[in-house]
């Protein structure tokens, strides 16, 4: 099992994450077994650099300069936990491709997180600059009907001075007021490691539910 032995509350290493598998479709994912968290987000908002900098990689999840390239269900155990994954959902908005395959890439993202037995919660990342588009607040629409808990990022956070990026989080947590039982939000930055910490305490109890 991936877990770090120095504490006296168990904690795992997302550093041993690796890659498991991709999945077109929810029929082609894992065995629907064990606890798993998705990342979800816009194709431009860094959702595979928030990951990479979670796990302490460069190249765990793809980065690319072309917003949207990776159109599959991407699965991550932690070490040889197959019982406990990560996983990156295709970035929604693609750039570039026609209408119907954003449609039918919308129906797999739904499917996915309304039939996922084993999903215990969803990291929604968002640009700091441009959060709650109108996609983001479809996935929060879908969250809250099967109550499950989100954790937003909001990302980039080292593009805005201080006071800024706090009034950003401020005005996203008042709008989201009626979700507060569901969500929670916090200001991250891949490139200076900001709020790392706090995204693993997430995942742990997500992941380690009753164990924690």
């Amino acid at each position: 099992m991936s877990r770090l032995n120095d504490s006296p509350n168990l904690r795992l290493n997302y550093q041993t994450a690796c890659f498991l598998t991709s999945a077109p479709t929810l029929a082609a994912c894992p065995p629907d077994s064990g606890a798993e968290v998705a990342f979800a987000g816009r194709s431009n908002a860094g959702k595979s650099s928030a990951i990479n900098a979670l796990t302490r990689q460069k190249a765990l999840a793809r980065t690319s300069k072309t917003p949207g390239r990776t159109q599959l269900i991407n699965f991550f155990t932690l070490g040889d936990d197959t019982e406990r994954r990560l996983v990156d959902l295709p970035g929604y908005g693609f750039a570039k491709v026609p209408e119907s395959v954003k449609l039918e890439w919308q129906r797999h993202l739904s499917d996915y997180l309304q039939r996922r037995g084993s999903l215990r919660g969803l990291v929604l990342v968002m640009d700091v600059r441009h959060p709650l588009s109108e996609f983001d607040q479809t996935l929060l629409g879908w969250a809250d009907d099967k109550e499950m808990p989100v954790h937003i990022l909001l990302t980039k956070a080292d593009k805005l001075k201080s006071g800024a990026a706090k009034g950003a989080l401020h005005q996203v947590r008042s709008r989201l007021r009626e979700w507060e039982d569901l969500v929670s939000i916090q200001l991250f930055s891949s490139l200076k490691g900001q709020g790392i910490e706090e995204v693993h305490q997430c995942l742990d109890r997500w992941l380690l539910g009753d164990d924690a």
